[in-house]
């Protein structure tokens, strides 16, 4: 093999926040806490709510499971990211130029980049979606606006790492501020939530839930994330000891593994407020996000509540930009070693988001929004074994990981989840092949 050149991911913040050398738990958390709520971000972002609001008005809490299922199955693929990074020093994408040939490193290349522009199409879109019901601004112009973010990016990452980690945590307090107010006001019957958690053989026999439930598969488990946290997670200056390095894969796992927690509340609670206010008042049919717009005030009988619900995805669009724009770099760099400036690498991914989000609006109507949004998420969650895959291998390998190598129950469970996402994927197909040929 030749040996490729190696350089550092995100060299702009790479080992730029200090870790104390000695101090208590709380500390060393403090330190190490933050890259696992950019990676969070991703698990909220508007495709989300596509998917989650289509879900609860047609099926109530039924796929309730599946949120949990991948939310639970993003823990595992995350903490293998935080693995790779630490033993290595590579971040995923890096990983797959230095062991893969060139062409089949290229057309990984391909299938995230298809993947970013997948998920910031949902985010352009559910922030102009945002910015129509808060402020009457048409969805063709609101994307247009939602484009010119690169600004709010760049101020950020010229402020330094921690601003952008501190901005994210924020915005997310305030995504779940309002959720927590919705689901007071929404009274869901506790009991039967707790029974939607339960799988049902249904989700796989009905091939409408068996669609969205693919669509919540991509919305949560995002391909790019794990390019993501496999970079971000190097931006902590730990000691290059086997020991300090066991000490940062401990507390970047707890930190992702508490902020994908506080993402699948958010989920949950999206698809939750969907039901009880949707599926069980003859609402069924609710499938646009403007639609639940305007009926979640005159049902639940609560005035703030559309205002709430709108914040609430203009924040979490604003909040995905973010991180979209550090994954576009990282893979760009780390499969072609290819350096462009952070706003015209936004503008780039931008417009291939701003072109499909145009033409849908002007020939579609803006009615066709959501189930744009929702095709974004089936289109990452088809993309998604690509980067599962090799993240699974590489930290299965004693040759890349030494010591830090998966034990075997952890192959194991990485293996199955890898299994788990092909296979609904395949499903997903065959089903899709059958609806065609009749």
């Amino acid at each position: 093999m030749i040996q490729k050149e190696r350089t550092v991911s995100l060299p702009e913040v790479h080992r730029t926040i200090k870790v104390p050398e000695r101090g208590g738990f709380w500390r060393k958390m403090l330190a190490y806490g933050g890259p696992g709520y950019l990676v969070a971000v991703g698990y909220m972002d508007p495709g989300n709510w596509a998917t989650d609001l289509a879900g609860g008005a047609q099926f109530g809490y039924m796929l309730l499971s599946v949120i949990l299922l991948s939310n639970l199955m993003a823990i595992v693929l995350q903490a293998l990211c935080v693995k790779l990074g630490v033993a290595t020093g590579r971040d995923l994408a890096q990983a797959c130029r230095d062991n893969y040939s060139a062409p089949v490193s290229f057309f990984l290349w391909i299938l995230c980049e298809i993947a970013i522009a997948a998920c910031d199409l949902a985010e352009l879109v559910g922030s102009a979606i945002a910015l129509e019901l808060l402020f009457g601004i048409p969805l063709a112009i609101g994307v247009c606006i939602t484009a010119l973010d690169v600004i709010m990016v760049l101020f950020l990452q010229g402020k330094g790492f921690r601003y952008v980690e501190a901005l994210v945590i924020t915005i997310m307090t305030v995504i779940g501020v309002c959720f927590i107010v919705e689901l007071i006001v929404s009274r869901p019957d506790v009991a039967d939530v707790l029974q939607g958690f339960i799988p049902q053989s249904e989700v796989v026999r009905n091939p409408t839930a068996l669609y969205i439930a693919i669509g919540i598969l991509g919305a949560t488990v995002m391909p790019h994330n794990l390019y993501l946290h496999s970079s971000i997670v190097q931006t902590r200056a730990w000691q290059e000891t086997p020991e300090k390095k066991r000490e940062a894969i401990k507390f970047a796992t707890i930190d992702s593994t508490v902020a994908l927690t506080l993402a699948l509340f958010i989920n949950a609670a999206i698809l939750i407020l969907s039901a009880a206010t949707f599926h069980f008042s003859n609402h069924q049919d609710v499938a646009e996000i403007q639609d639940a717009y305007k009926l979640l005030s005159p049902v639940l009988g609560f005035a703030p509540a559309s205002i709430l619900f709108a914040i609430a995805l203009l924040a979490s669009g604003q909040n995905s930009t973010l991180t979209g724009t550090l994954a576009g770099q990282i893979v760009m760099e780390g499969f072609l070693q290819i350096r462009l400036r952070p706003w015209l690498r936004r503008l780039l991914t931008r417009m291939v988001a701003i072109v499909p989000a145009l033409l849908t609006i002007l020939f579609l109507g803006e009615g066709s929004t959501t189930n744009l949004l929702v095709l974004s998420q089936v289109i990452l969650s088809l993309q998604l074994s690509f980067a599962v895959i090799p993240l699974v291998m590489f930290t299965s390998d004693r040759r890349l990981m030494g010591e830090f190598v998966n034990p075997r129950w952890l192959k194991i469970l990485a293996g199955a989840v890898a299994t788990i996402i092909v296979g609904l994927n395949l499903w997903l197909l065959w089903q899709t092949f059958l609806e065609w040929l009749n």
